[in-house]
């Protein structure tokens, strides 16, 4: 059975929606399955004329389009830099920089850490299959690389064995990140994993400390969540992930109607 799209970026986080059941399910069929019928709406019934409806391919995100507008320069200045950056020694063992992806409007800003393996080879953050995790999680709050999310790192090169990166080499890309901050002028940024948020904030705190709150970086409001890699060898997590990133869509609802505020929620 197809579920409805909403449902699958849920499935793929391992959360459960419970609904009210009109009906008890019937014989053989699992709670599960009549749960998700009953909040699934009716299909259209079919025209006995109307053509069949082609599912379309698999297509492969591409890298940001050029920005247009008075920018354009700018982001473009900046993508050669990363792309030919030698600030720190692992522009010797990276095959290229990576510089970030999505529209250069976007009102989110999501930050990880740093390229992994098929990140270097791609030249695209968060493609592999904690990319797929992480576009998961934003579907399900209605967030596509495509149109509304700019996706970047803090490191724009692969950190080799997929190390941590060191000090030094964050104090050398972090200029980086802060020059697309201003050009992108994001209302809010989601930072995920440790090493993003911590580089972000300034701190050592451990993740579980600075989850469920308001941080700023700047002026721009910031909500810290799980790395989706973390989540594929931890999936018992992803319920916590969940709760973070419907905190931080209730952030980004409170921006519009000027009602912000700093405190833990409830």
């Amino acid at each position: 059975m197809l579920l409805p799209p909403r449902q699958q970026y849920l499935d793929a986080l391992g959360i459960d929606l419970w609904v009210s059941r009109t009906s008890a399910p019937a014989a053989g069929q699992p709670l599960a399955a009549a749960a998700i019928r009953a909040r699934a709406p009716a299909p259209p019934e079919a025209s006995a004329n109307a053509a069949p409806v082609a599912v379309p391919p698999a297509v492969q995100l591409p890298q940001s389009a050029p920005a247009a507008g008075p920018d354009a320069p700018l982001w473009q200045a900046l993508r050669e830099e990363v792309l030919t950056c030698t600030r720190c020694p692992l522009h010797l063992t990276r095959t290229q920089g990576v510089f970030g992806v999505g529209p250069q409007l976007a009102d989110w800003l999501v930050v990880g850490e740093a390229p992994g393996a098929e990140e270097d080879r791609r030249g695209e953050p968060f493609v592999g299959a904690a990319g797929q995790l992480l576009d998961a999680m934003l579907k399900a709050i209605g967030l596509d690389r495509t149109s509304n999310v700019y996706i970047a790192n803090v490191l724009k090169s692969r950190p080799p064995g997929n190390r941590d990166p060191k000090p030094d080499e964050v104090s050398a890309c972090m200029p980086y990140l802060q020059r697309q901050i201003e050009l992108l002028r994001p209302k809010i940024m989601l930072a995920v994993g440790r090493i993003a948020a911590q580089s972000l904030l300034g701190t050592d705190a451990p993740l579980g400390r600075l989850r469920s709150q308001v941080h700023h970086f700047g002026a721009i409001p910031l909500v810290v969540t799980y790395h989706p890699a973390y989540l594929l060898r931890s999936p018992g997590e992803k319920r916590k992930a969940w709760e973070d990133l419907k905190f931080a869509r209730g952030v980004y609802q409170q921006l519009a109607h000027g009602t912000i505020s700093d405190g833990q929620r409830a």
